[in-house]
């Protein structure tokens, strides 16, 4: 395992037993993706939500690239199609408490449906209502997790969303669970969007099977990642 610093944000690269001991400890973790990285110079809430995680995952395979031709550091790509398959496989038939936060009353019907075909017995949900962009806060969630007090929480929300409530429930809370900011990963175990055969994620063409399963979503958020490109220019790096 590696530790890596780049935008301020501590990137991790190691396998999945390494990283699920450190997300083990309680704290935050974030999968950014290239079309949410690229805001950071104009996003600072949301910049400093991923700095304010113990853990972000190299989930861009197009960053990895970007690191190896302009930062000459090589890292491997672990996306959070596979983190969230990995941690899930984890949890078969154990006894951990997981909370699903779910963006709508339908995706919680699916992911439950989802997780329990695959052994995974003690969760419950919640559904997120619309959070303002500028600020994000839910007292209501807030309390229910501290009265049922769950080892792990996925957010499966939006990315720009989901970072910036778990940095607030990490703030918050009474306790140290494990959050998980996993976003729409859970969706291509479920169909909600295109089935994406680890194969293909690993091999740095995720992005491609998300352009033709919705052209009109992902081309035009895929194609703004290079701006990227340029943001990496001009930012160090620190490395341990």
């Amino acid at each position: 395992m590696k530790e890596y610093v780049f935008f301020g944000i501590r990137f991790i690269d190691g396998d999945f037993k390494s990283i699920k001991l450190l997300i083990d400890k309680g704290g935050l973790l974030v999968l950014p993706a290239a079309p949410a990285l690229k805001e950071i110079d104009n996003n600072i809430k949301y910049h400093n939500a991923l700095k304010h995680a113990d853990i972000a995952l190299f989930d861009s395979g197009f960053f990895c690239i970007l690191l190896n031709f302009l930062k000459k550091i090589k890292v491997k790509k672990y996306s959070g199609l596979k983190f969230l398959k990995e941690f899930l496989l984890s949890q078969k038939n154990t006894s951990n408490m997981i909370l699903s936060i779910d963006p709508s009353n339908k995706d919680k019907i699916i992911n439950n449906k989802y997780l329990k075909s695959i052994g995974i017995k003690n969760f419950f949900h919640y559904i997120a209502p619309i959070y303002q962009s500028d600020l994000i806060e839910d007292k209501v969630l807030l309390n229910i997790i501290n009265k049922r007090k769950p080892k792990y929480i996925i957010i499966n929300l939006g990315g720009g969303t989901q970072e910036l409530l778990g940095s607030y429930l990490k703030t918050n809370l009474n306790y140290k669970p494990s959050i998980i900011c996993s976003g729409a990963a859970i969706a291509f175990f479920t169909g909600q969007q295109a089935r994406i055969p680890l194969f293909f994620d690993k091999i740095y063409i995720g992005w491609l099977i998300r352009i033709i399963f919705n052209p009109f979503v992902f081309l035009p958020r895929y194609t703004k990642a290079f701006k990227l490109i340029f943001l990496m220019k001009h930012i160090k790096n620190n490395n341990n």
